[in-house]
């Protein structure tokens, strides 16, 4: 893989921790009060249960919540969070060393373009007459095609 699709998909890893790290925060956060001067909001009615088992009818008791370990620690998701965005981060500057380094300035690399370009530039016209060249035989094989298809159908005896 080269190091411009090597940086690429670095600044998509990056993307993808800082969503999911700012989606975790956002979700694990605790309530604060804006203001004391602020209403309480109404309590949560209570969920309904199913009618046979008393399970609750939204699958919440599927998924209970097991006793704080490492992993489910509130308060270190984001110290693990933010240092994984932090290697990713450092990654992507190891990658960006490691481009190459332009010789020449903006001057040189403006030259080398054009050169690029001419060269390019070449190979589409040679590309280009390929191209006519095959169509014109492509063009005379359909014509053999339907004369051997006109020459058969001409030599069937009618039964």
């Amino acid at each position: 893989m080269d190091i411009i699709s090597q940086l690429q998909e670095q600044v998509n890893t990056i993307a993808a921790i800082a969503f999911n790290t700012f989606g975790t925060l956002q979700r694990d956060a605790p309530p604060v009060r804006l203001s004391p001067n602020y209403p309480e909001p109404p309590s949560a009615p209570a969920a309904p249960t199913a009618a046979a088992g008393g399970a609750p009818a939204n699958g919440a008791a599927a998924n209970p919540r097991t006793e704080e370990s490492p992993s489910n620690n509130i308060s270190e998701t984001p110290k693990l969070l933010s240092a994984e965005l932090v290697k990713a981060a450092k990654q992507f500057d190891a990658l960006v060393a490691a481009l190459p380094f332009s010789e020449g300035g903006e001057e040189a690399q403006l030259k080398k373009i054009e050169e690029l370009q001419a060269e390019n530039d070449l190979v589409g016209q040679e590309l280009q007459k390929q191209l006519e060249a095959a169509d014109k035989e492509l063009k005379q094989v359909q014509e053999l095609f339907n004369e051997a298809a006109d020459n058969c159908l001409n030599l069937k005896k009618p039964d």
